[in-house]
């Protein structure tokens, strides 16, 4: 069983040893200045990944069969190098089938699964437009859509990237969503939910996430937004009597969601909801960005009314937790729990 984990290696002093399961996301043989070769692995767990350096790779007690994707029980101590937390690796082995929980190797969701996928669910019944309706049911309704759909990290490395990610990210934009809607009446609710559930549905494909977080092949060369409009223009193909101007609509929505074309997309926003679209998608990654800064602090023991470190996905700006300023931090966690009321 795994009890430690990787965030508990921040409070540890530099040079405690310990031991613990790890999944292997990389594996390289480098050399130092001097010539003399050294392993270079990422370690892996549900809580982040962590450098280690096998400095011995001839030594016997350093399994020489370990490979990437492999769980391992590995013996090391804590160290820093360029203030980067780093393990110094001095026992290796592959774990045996059933000593480790990959559950505890992948990070994942907080929230229930089995609750988000209900609350999607529910949105798509709400809807009004039977045409919508059925074009959402159709693809969520194939039992390898929506399983993937379940499992998918939001990304590879940037906000929502964990097991779950992507269905935890769609619920909060679907609640932001139908808080938006009634605020400008010149858009059409189900059309923009719509957009929501399916602007990143490609990810089920272009993303694989059997060992850490990685692309396809397929999702190197075409990316999510291609892959993602190819599966919905051919569910709505199939469809009897979908009204050809609501077609292009669905499809701009997926094309248009990153905003600009330096971004990614091949189109820009061309109608109101696609608009609102892009700006609900980038404020909850950044607000996730944020979110997991001040989370990142708090598991470091730092103090909540200090100014965060730079944050590379906020353009490399600190932080400042108002509520931790302020002294109230407990309910701001409260309220934190009740993401999707």
């Amino acid at each position: 069983m795994k009890d430690i984990f990787i965030a508990d290696l921040a409070g540890f002093e530099e040079g405690r040893v310990f031991d613990s399961f790890f999944l292997v996301l990389q594996k390289q043989q480098r050399s130092t200045k001097n010539n003399k070769p050294y392993l270079n692995l990422i370690l892996g767990d549900k809580t982040g990944q962590i450098e280690g350096r096998v400095w011995d790779p001839s030594d016997p007690r350093i399994a020489r069969d370990v490979e990437k994707g492999d769980v391992v029980k590995a013996r090391g101590s804590i160290g820093r190098f360029d203030d980067r937390l780093q393990v110094k690796v001095e026992q290796l082995r592959k774990a045996t089938a059933n000593e480790a929980n990959r559950a505890d190797l992948l990070p994942a969701t907080t929230h229930n699964i089995d609750e988000l996928w209900q609350r999607l669910r529910g949105f798509v019944e709400s809807f009004t437009d039977p045409h919508l309706k059925l074009l959402l049911n159709t693809l969520l309704d194939d039992p390898a859509i929506a399983q993937a759909y379940r499992e998918a990290p939001a990304a590879k490395q940037l906000h929502h990237a964990w097991l779950g990610g992507l269905l935890e990210h769609v619920v909060s934009l679907l609640t932001l969503a139908d808080r938006v809607a009634p605020h400008y009446p010149m858009l059409h609710r189900d059309l923009l939910l719509t957009g929501v559930i399916l602007h990143d549905i490609g990810k089920v494909r272009e993303l694989s996430w059997e060992i850490g977080f990685e692309y396809t092949v397929e999702g190197m060369l075409l990316g999510h937004i291609q892959m993602g409009m190819a599966l919905v223009e051919q569910t709505i193909d199939r469809l009897p009597d979908f009204p050809p101007r609501l077609k292009p609509l669905v499809l701009h929505l997926i094309l248009s969601h990153h905003g600009k074309l330096e971004f990614g997309s091949p189109k820009l926003p061309m109608i109101p909801e696609a608009l609102v679209l892009n700006f609900m998608d980038d404020l909850d990654a950044k607000m996730q960005a944020v979110i997991g800064e001040f989370e990142k602090c708090a598991r470091e023991g730092k103090a909540s009314d200090e100014l965060t470190g730079k944050v590379w996905a906020l353009d490399l700006r600190q932080l400042l937790n108002t509520r931790g300023w302020l002294g109230d931090e407990e309910e701001s966690a409260a309220k934190q729990e009740t993401l999707f009321p």
